[in-house]
């Protein structure tokens, strides 16, 4: 199969019923991910960068952990690289320490101090299977996870054009909604859902086929106006 043919058939892949939300970011199941490049081709491998003591990552103290890994499909290779990161989504420190992360609570987002441990192995070990994952994107699958979108290409809602970028460049999404604007709307739903106590499967029951990304702005807060009502 050729590159082209490749990264077209991994991106159209919907990937969403084997993800979860994880503080703010969104994780693929990396043995779905890497079955599912296995059973288009076969003789694809994948490396996990090792360093001095042969360990499998970098450390500095001043800027944390980094993990490496490569995948090769048909004489193509491509690296990958991720910091182990905490609940804030900041690179991990070798020491115990505190970090703010922003909470809602009684219909207020306020600071909350968060204790974290040293990092160890078992964060190291994660972070290099999500490595794989992000890696793995690059030949297209999940790729529109890492956008901030909530559909592969092959399922855009009305509305949504595309664009080709110069050769070798991925195919981008043109939306009239921004990544941030994505980013904040998914918070906002996500207070809503803590604040009333429901969770995704509930909020999916009532969206249906709804996505924070075919909203106008309009429409969103018109959506985000009932969603309060209902479960008022």
């Amino acid at each position: 199969m050729s590159e082209t043919n490749l990264f077209i058939e991994l991106s159209a892949i919907n990937v969403n019923d084997k993800t979860e939300q994880k503080n703010k970011l969104t994780y693929l199941s990396w043995p779905f991910a890497w079955s599912e490049v296995k059973k288009r081709c076969p003789d694809a491998t994948y490396n996990i960068k090792r360093f001095e003591h042969n360990l499998p990552y970098v450390f500095d103290e001043k800027v944390g952990y980094m993990v490496f890994t490569d995948v090769t499909i048909d004489g193509l290779t491509h690296e990958m690289w991720l910091p182990v990161m905490d609940g804030a989504n900041a690179a991990m420190k070798d020491k115990p320490y505190q970090y703010q992360v922003m909470q809602w609570q009684n219909g207020k987002k306020v600071s909350v101090t968060k204790d974290c441990a040293a990092a160890d192995m078992f964060d190291i070990n994660k972070t290099i299977m999500r490595c794989l994952v992000k890696n793995l994107a690059m030949f297209g699958l999940g790729l529109y996870i890492y956008a901030g979108e909530d559909l592969p290409e092959s399922e855009l809602p009305p509305g949504v054009e595309t664009a080709v970028l110069p050769k070798g460049k991925a195919t981008a999404k043109i939306t009239a909604v921004t990544t941030e604007e994505i980013k904040e709307r998914k918070a906002e739903l996500k207070g809503l859902l803590d604040e009333k106590g429901k969770t995704m499967d509930e909020y999916k029951a009532i969206a249906g086929e709804r996505t924070v990304t075919s909203m106008t702005p309009e429409e969103y807060q018109e959506w985000f106006k009932s969603l309060k009502k209902a479960w008022s």
